[in-house]
Formats: structure tokens, sequence, C-alpha cells
């Protein structure tokens, strides 16, 4: 089978190259000139353990090839999968922009029967648009099925999750578009995935309440974190004992500075736009954007609390992305803890394994030093924040460090460090919800 995909992002790149990797001929498409001939030479765009191997092996088998050619890609598939952006627009809403572009293409491009597949996250009824404006706009009396197949990858673990998947959703109306879409995964379906055969319209609500039911549980956890730090209770504790309870589960339950991403943000805030339009307010997940905007200035505060008033000292923060194994940083709480230390007037030192230079492409006018390793970002600091759980934080040597350090002043934001362990070798110590 011929598969086209459009948009050569997370969810494209790794879905084109999963499907391939199934024996798929699979054809990438994307309009930047710069990033396909980029894909061309092996090299990926983006940082994803695992990636670069499976582009790489599936280029050699002449499974997987990259293109700009949009018509000519559509042309020789049976399904297509748009794997675009829907960022959120100003109001919270999902900017389907590029949704709508890809349809007035594709509508353009037809010449034969086609299984239009959408990855791409969008909001309850977006499906059913995609097929009204390919209809309205195509140029052959051509028939065309929708499905929609919500994505659930999670950067840093994609390649993973594509090839195995907790279950497979697929939402449609005709019975041949969905035995085709079916066929596609039959790899994961012979390994007893479960599938979800359903509607367009419930397709498209099970990803946006999975990921808002995630992110519920982030922002609960941390407002817990915060009252077991005012009454004297210890959080790590607290939610692993929850935890043991099959229906809460212990996933989700790491308290933190925040929840960052392209998922969660954009999805809650598109989830509650469409609840308030549609006339059913999302309290509780208003409530979540709320409690995860303070707590992400929950660092600085911290480290005021360990060094008085910031200005004219320096600050070391280790972590940029917003969560480890990935080099996106959108939504990340550095973007919104560095700008802030600066703003109070501290000298910042940051440093990343893999997502600094895109730090700096998001805040370039920003005046912090981007630094090698761990030990430079420390040397001369009165406090270091963690950000992100990358593993080379969890093994640093904190005695070399408290050496080192102006003042040796650790504000753990993801609890990766025992309080006694590192105030027995001298640091003024806080995490989060821990009194």
């Amino acid at each position: 089978m011929h598969i086209a995909v459009i948009g050569t992002g997370y969810v494209g790149l790794v879905s084109g190259a999963g499907m391939a990797d199934f024996g798929m001929k699979v054809i990438c498409v994307d309009k930047d000139r710069d990033k396909i001939k980029q894909l061309e030479k092996g090299r990926i765009p983006f940082y994803e353990p695992g990636l670069e191997e499976l582009v790489h092996r599936n280029k050699e088998a002449g499974r997987l090839s990259f293109t700009t050619d949009l018509r000519k890609a559509v042309r020789q598939a049976l399904a297509v999968f748009i794997c675009v952006g829907t960022p959120p627009a100003p109001d919270g809403s999902a900017d389907l922009s590029q949704i709508r572009e890809v349809a007035l293409a594709l509508a353009e491009a037809l010449d034969d029967y086609k299984v239009v597949v959408t990855k791409s996250t969008v909001p309850v009824g977006t499906n059913r648009w995609i097929k009204s404006l390919i209809d309205k706009h195509k140029k052959n009396n051509v028939a065309v099925d929708i499905i929609s197949n919500p994505e659930f990858l999670r950067e840093g673990s994609a390649v993973e999750d594509f090839m195995h998947p907790d279950r497979v959703v697929i939402g449609g109306e005709s019975a041949y578009a969905i035995a085709i879409v079916k066929d596609i995964y039959r790899p994961l379906y012979l390994a007893e995935t479960p599938f979800i055969i359903t509607d367009l319209e419930t397709a498209e609500m099970i990803k946006y309440a999975s990921n808002a039911f995630l992110a519920t549980k982030v922002s609960f956890i941390n407002e817990i974190a915060n009252l077991c730090e005012k009454v004297g209770a210890d959080v790590t504790v607290v939610a692993r004992a929850m935890g043991f309870d099959p229906r809460i589960g212990r996933k989700f339950l790491n308290p933190g500075p925040g929840f960052g991403g392209s998922c969660f943000p954009k999805d809650v805030k598109a989830l509650v736009h469409q609840g308030r339009e549609a006339g059913s307010p999302m309290r509780i997940l208003e409530a979540v954007l709320e409690v995860n905007e303070r707590q992400k200035r929950r660092a600085v505060e911290k480290a005021e609390a360990l060094c008085g008033d910031l200005s004219g000292k320096t600050v070391a923060v280790l972590g940029l992305s917003f969560k480890p194994n990935t080099s996106d940083v959108r939504e990340s709480p550095a973007l919104t803890v560095v700008p802030e230390l600066v703003k109070r007037g501290a000298r910042v030192r940051v440093y990343d394994p893999v997502a600094m230079e895109e730090f700096q492409r998001w805040l370039p006018e920003l005046r912090v030093d981007y630094v090698k390793n761990p030990l430079e970002a420390a040397r001369g600091a009165h406090a270091l924040i963690i950000l992100t759980e990358w593993n080379e934080f969890r093994f640093l040597d904190l005695q070399e460090i408290k050496k080192i350090m102006a003042e040796p002043n650790l504000v753990d934001m993801r609890n990766i460090y025992e309080p006694e362990t590192v105030k027995a070798l001298g640091f003024r110590y806080t995490g989060v919800g821990r009194s």
C-alpha cells in the first residue's frame, strides 16, 4: 500500500517512518524545502530517541521518501495522513489554518478514491468540515472518505509509542475506509493491541479527553504538593500511596513546575474554548490551566525564599525542555522561569543537553549565559534550579558543586534528590511538596 503523510513534525515523521517499518510505501510531504533537503540527507530536524535510526533504515530499504510535491505524493497514495500543526489561537481555540490549507490542496490533487486520515489533534466536528471543504473544491467527481485517527505519541518516547501503542482509535462512517486503516495497522492488530472503532466525533473527543485528564492529574498533585508544604506533609509519600489505588494509578502524580509541551496546554485550552462555544463550560479544566500557570512561577519564589533578593545574584538553571529526551521547549516552565529571574535582576546561566538552541530561538533577545555543562552553570551561583529531570541531573557531583557555588542553595523542582542527603552535604534545599 502507498501512503502519503502531509507534515513532517513529530507526529508526521514518526508516523511516516513507523508505517514504512510496517512494510508500507510511504512518502512524507512538507512545504518547507530546507526541511525536506535535510531529511533526504538523513538529518532529523528535532531530537527524538530512536527516530534517526528508524528513518535511516526505511530510507535505505526504499520504503520511505520525502518530497515537497503534494500532488504527486497524493496521486500515488491510497491513504493520505494529515499530520500538520494545530497551534493555539489567541482565544485558546485550535488554529486550523494549516488543516484548511491541506484540505484545499487535497481537493486540487485528487484524481481517484482516497482515504483521508486525520492524525492532527482537532476539535470535535473538524473532520466533517474537512470532508465538506474537499467535496466543495475538488476538481474531479471522485469519492473521498474521512477517518479520524488521533495520535497518542509522547515526545521522548514517540517511536516506542507508535510501535507499541496502548490503543488505536479509528473513527469513521465508511466500513471500507475503516478496513483500509485497520490494514495499515495490521501488525499492531496481530500483536493484540486494542482497536477502538467509533464515529468521527467520538474519536476526536477521545484525544482531547485523554490529554485533559492527564493534565488535570498534574495540576491536582501540584495543588496537593503546595498544601503539603504548608501543613508539614510529604507529597512524594502521598502520591505513592495514592498510586496503589488502581482507580487512581501511579502515573502523572509527580509534582513539579507544571506541565508544558505541544499537547497538554493547547489541548486543554481548545477543549475549554469548545466547551464555552457549545454552552457547556469546562470549569475543572479552567482551574487546571490557572493552577499550571501559577505553578511555573513557584521555582522563582522558592529561589527567593532561599537567597533573598535575587538582584545582582547568579542563578543556574538546569533543564530547558519541557520534559527529558526531547528538544521541545514549547510551553516549557523554563520559558516562564528564566525570563522572570532576569526580570528580578538575576544573572542567569542555563544548561540543557539538547534544547539550548531551541530555547534561544524562542527567546533570542533574552540575555542569559548558555553554558556547556552543569558544573559551569553552578560555578559562582547563589542558587541552582533543576527544572527538567534529565538523567544526567540525577547524578550530579553535589560535593563538587557545593565547593564552586557562591551559596549552596538547591531548588529541586522535580524532587530527584532526597532532602536529608542533600542537606547532609551542606546545601539549603527546597523541593516540591516537601515541608
